[in-house]
């Protein structure tokens, strides 16, 4: 389906607005002012769908994870750190602005769609680079904050239904979408993901409040596995000069950087040119990583310091603990370096 017209979007978020139910009945639902931000609910990485009535599904998104906050005709974008990248997503603060006059906060996640209609963060990484904003599309998935109550306490299947009901018929097309979630099996609806090549899905417990961190509410179980890395260094390009052929790739375990391997595939021409341009000026003499490496591993390395964060998808990770068959899919710019560890899975109890 086309996307609507910016003109087109706006008379809609009008009538959608007019819409939008009342919430003082809602159990769970507090009066309070409209908090500054709220720290976003993570989910946790598991190795399989869970089962059960009280779980539903939702696709899960290759995007930015954006927290919109309305308070009247001051519209702000927030990252899941509570950075302010209001002015880098285009005509999205100025559609929010006509979806509610009020006050509003909307968790969501900020993609660029590829040409199948999947989130590709190779192509939002790019959108933002080129200042291409017509492409970027809010993926709507709960609602926090509206008109003075405050929602966290609902459960999510209530903030889901006033949610859709705030952006009416805007919920399946445009440039601000309401994010549906299913009632069906877990493991069927990652089989029909995998197939339909997503990253995967966002199981989430119908009967919860709204809890921010990490914890069980919402688990994500993955087709393909993507996940942040630190850049420790690079590999000079043995094809074209000032351009980077690899990444070396790291991660945090407290203090310490550990070494997880090297990223060779998924550059561009543009993008080995540019990360060879921000990579030069953070060149140091010695490797950053804690672990002793191999004089392979350190053969052709510019180290750099750890200051940038990759996103790379890869098959599995070796007996040795590095990554297999990883391909680069684009910078991070929403989590500190710091913050990167590996990623674990946990197996959830039958």
């Amino acid at each position: 389906m086309k996307p609507l017209t910016q003109e087109k979007s706006k008379r809609a978020m009008t009538s959608a607005r007019r819409r939008a139910p009342a919430r003082e009945s809602v159990k769970g639902a507090l009066r309070a002012p409209l908090p500054p931000f709220i720290e976003p609910c993570l989910a946790t990485l598991v190795a399989k769908p869970p089962e059960g009535d009280e779980w539903v599904h939702e696709i899960k998104f290759d995007g930015y994870r954006i927290e919109a906050r309305i308070d009247g005709s001051d519209v702000t974008l927030l990252t899941r750190n509570g950075l302010d990248w209001t002015s880098r997503f285009g005509t999205i603060p100025d559609l929010l602005r006509h979806l509610h006059r009020g006050t509003a906060l909307i968790d969501g996640e900020l993609v660029v769609e590829d040409s199948k209609g999947h989130s590709s963060f190779t192509a939002l990484a790019e959108a933002l680079k080129r200042g291409r904003a017509e492409k970027f599309v809010l993926q709507c998935f709960d609602l926090l904050y509206l008109d003075g109550v405050n929602l966290m306490g609902a459960v999510l299947t209530e903030r889901k239904a006033i949610l859709e009901q705030l952006l009416g018929r805007l919920s399946k097309t445009g440039q601000i979408r309401f994010s549906e979630h299913l009632a069906v099996n877990g493991a069927r609806m990652l089989a029909e993901a995998c197939r339909l090549g997503l990253e995967g899905i966002i199981s989430k417990r119908a009967d919860r409040p709204y809890r921010p961190g990490r914890h069980d509410d919402w688990l994500k179980s993955k087709c393909i596995q993507t996940d942040e890395f630190v850049i420790a260094g690079y590999v000079e390009s043995t094809a074209a000069a000032n351009a980077i052929g690899a990444l070396v790739l790291g991660y945090y375990d407290r203090k310490r950087f550990i070494y997880a391997g090297r990223v060779g595939t998924g550059f561009t021409h543009r993008s080995a040119a540019d990360l060879h341009r921000l990579l030069k000026p953070l060149r140091v003499a010695s490797a950053p990583v804690a672990s002793q490496l191999t004089g392979l591993q350190r053969r052709g390395v510019v180290w750099v310091r750890p200051d940038l964060v990759a996103q790379v998808e890869y098959r599995a990770w070796t007996a040795d603990n590095l990554l297999r068959h990883a391909s680069f899919k684009g910078l991070r710019e929403d989590k500190p370096a710091r913050d990167v560890k590996r990623p674990s899975v946990k197996m959830q109890k039958r």
